[in-house]
């Protein structure tokens, strides 16, 4: 399979810090990003929670705003090509993610990614937001043409039944 995360500067800047975090917070880390992936257009992390997450990775903000978009990117991208596990923790480790950073990585997405998939599935099919309200003129002759054939499908579905 080729590459699905592609090797620029600010992937491989990204990789410098994601190899750099402790194991179990960067569990978290993954876990929390996958739980609010297919959210779209809401934030991972509140300003709140940034400001403890950048204390407890000892990271700066622009650094880990960095971290948190790389990594919703390596997901997307694993959501989208609906990657196997194995086959993600060979792709992070062929950018130079540290192997036990890939296994990390490679057991959160086995976890969660069947009910990302689904709530993303759900997401695109089942839309939340109200569509817009269709507006149609009609001339009196039209609609009276209109009332008519509504009148003939209606007595044809009773008739029917």
């Amino acid at each position: 399979m080729s590459s699905i995360i592609p090797e620029t500067q600010s992937i491989k800047e990204a990789v410098i810090h994601i190899n750099s975090i402790d194991s179990s917070k960067f569990s978290r880390l993954l876990s929390r990003i996958l739980q609010k992936l297919h959210l779209k257009g809401e934030r991972s992390f509140s300003e709140e929670e940034e400001e403890k997450l950048q204390s407890a990775l000892s990271l700066e903000k622009h650094t880990l705003h960095l971290l948190v978009e790389t990594l919703s990117f390596i997901l997307e991208q694993a959501v989208y090509h609906n990657i196997k596990p194995a086959s993600l923790r060979q792709q992070l480790e062929n950018i130079c993610v540290e192997a036990d950073r890939a296994e990390v990585f490679a057991h959160v997405w086995a976890s969660a990614a069947p009910d990302v998939l689904d709530k993303i599935r759900l997401g695109i099919f089942a839309p939340k937001k109200r569509l817009q309200d269709v507006f149609v003129e009609f001339s009196h002759q039209d609609l009276l043409d209109f009332y008519n054939q509504m009148e003939m499908i209606q007595t044809q579905l009773d008739s029917l039944s």
